[in-house]
């Protein structure tokens, strides 16, 4: 079976859709299928990538990664949808996705789409009120043509209620990589010394984009507030968190893989005061590292299960000081047991799997009987 996946960027862009559908493309390989992935940027090797000539402009005036397709870029998308079997869509809101739809309906290719997030509740206004606008006009369009409609998250489900589906939507969790992913017997001070942080301080990680939905102004109030605490800041994007200036701030760029693994175990917290969210993948990858988590109400709530694990908090977008405030008691509360960790480590690493998450939308192609055998056996060309 040849499966397209589309984003609006590849993994390299560093955003949790854009990793996510790299590790489902891989999990499609791996269970012997034609995998392609057609989004905008840097591609991803060895994954066969469509790249799709856009323009990026909107991020770098706002720090919103909306790329717009050219005209080769729409030219090459509708190639690569002739070429596959199936459809799967990541989230509505990105030109890329709309055009990957009308493609597909055009084309009569079977859809499935990929809901990650809900609203945006940022603090720009016309930002935050053409989100809602979008899902109320588009998302639910999208989703009511689509031939499937999966959600990563049970908030993020429940913000859409009322559809009009073809089938019911399904709940269904990205996964981690258990080899990479996992609890460690070393003493939690030998991965700090490896990586060159304090041993005197307890450690509070962020793993995610530099943008303002991930509440990087609540982080730099509560680094302000707490100087006994030393923050480790993994990611990238339009906000510099070097410029705040703290001495007990360290940014980490790139990180992936082992080394970021290694933080998750060198850390006593992991905190994530995002708004807007749906089940973000860093809060799932540090489950299954045994690590504690401080995130949003709406990301705690995602997975009904493992809320027990999770310290949800309310979080709002125009009160940073205020978000600040209840995260340092939560910092200070009791700490999570050796047992309790192994025990979240242990129902992540049953719960969120990709292979698990690949089978479930490979069957769904699969009974959609949609398939048309007459198109060519070769894979999409990245040519125009």
């Amino acid at each position: 079976m040849r499966i397209l996946t589309v984003t609006h960027f590849f993994e390299q862009h560093g955003g949790g859709i854009e990793r996510v559908a790299g590790q489902l493309s891989r999990a499609f390989q791996a269970a012997d299928h034609d995998a392609s992935w057609a989004a905008s940027g840097l591609p991803t090797p060895p994954l066969t990538c469509i790249s799709l000539p856009s323009w990026n402009g909107i991020e770098r005036s706002t720090g919103i990664p909306m790329p717009i397709p050219g005209p080769r870029g729409l030219a090459r998308l509708w190639r690569a949808v002739g070429c596959s079997d199936g459809v799967v869509i990541h989230d509505t809101l990105y030109l890329t996705s709309m055009a990957a739809m009308l493609a597909a309906r055009l084309q009569h290719k079977p859809i499935v789409l990929i809901q990650h997030i809900g609203s945006l509740p940022v603090r720009n206004r016309l930002v935050r009120g053409a989100v809602m606008l979008g899902n109320r006009l588009v998302s639910r369009t999208m989703m009511s043509a689509a031939n499937r409609v999966l959600f990563i998250s049970a908030t993020t489900m429940a913000s859409f209620d009322g559809l009009n589906l073809r089938a019911p939507a399904r709940l269904i969790f990205n996964g981690v990589d258990p080899l990479l992913f996992r609890p460690s017997h070393i003493p939690r001070d030998a991965f700090r010394s490896r990586l060159g942080l304090p041993n005197d301080k307890p450690i509070i990680l962020f793993v995610g984009r530099f943008v303002e939905k991930k509440g990087l102004v609540t982080i730099a109030a509560l680094a302000k507030q707490r100087p006994d605490l030393f923050f480790v800041l993994a990611g990238k994007g339009p906000i510099a968190p070097e410029n705040w200036d703290l001495a007990n701030v360290r940014v980490e760029r790139c990180l992936e893989g082992a080394v970021l693994a290694d933080f998750y175990r060198s850390a006593d917290k992991l905190l994530l005061p995002s708004v807007g969210e749906g089940f973000p993948l860093v809060i799932q990858e540090a489950m299954a590292c045994g690590l504690p988590v401080i995130c949003g109400s709406e990301s705690a709530m995602a997975d009904p299960d493992a809320t027990r694990f999770l310290t949800g908090l309310p979080m709002s977008s125009t009160r940073p000081e205020d978000n600040a405030k209840r995260i340092s008691s939560a910092i200070d509360g009791r700490a999570m047991k050796q047992a309790d960790r192994l025990e979240m480590a242990d129902y992540a690493h049953h719960t969120y799997q990709w292979s698990k998450m690949a089978t479930t939308i490979i069957d769904i192609f699969s009974e959609l009987s949609f398939v048309d055998h007459s198109t060519p056996n070769g894979r999409p060309s990245e040519a125009p």
